[in-house]
């Protein structure tokens, strides 16, 4: 085709898929975790902390976390509650934010 080897139009077709994929996800790696929180890391103060489905005391137990435990947050924080990366929730008193600028 158009005298192009049809392996050379198969490479220059994915390498231009990639860069098209690269600035559609503002120049970070695809499926990176840091992107999705914004870096945001928090370390369990509490000697075993509650991890709920939900933002509030009423809302089922799921999990617990021990102390010292470092798990991937989001910024929001909904009712003293902060969430977590996979969606569950624990109480904000109880945990300490590793860089204070990316969990606010």
């Amino acid at each position: 085709m158009f005298g192009i080897p049809t392996r050379g139009l198969v490479v220059v077709g994915v390498l231009a898929t990639a860069g098209v994929m690269y600035v559609a996800n503002g120049g970070e790696k695809l499926g990176a975790e840091g992107a999705a929180t914004g870096g945001c890391r928090v370390t369990v103060a509490a000697d075993v902390l509650n991890v709920r489905s939900g933002p509030a005391d009423t809302q089922p137990i799921v999990a617990t976390l021990p102390r010292g435990a470092v798990v991937d947050a989001e910024p929001r924080v909904e009712n003293g509650f902060r969430l977590l990366v996979d969606g569950r929730w624990v109480k904000d008193e109880f945990v300490t934010p590793e860089s204070v600028g990316a969990c606010v």
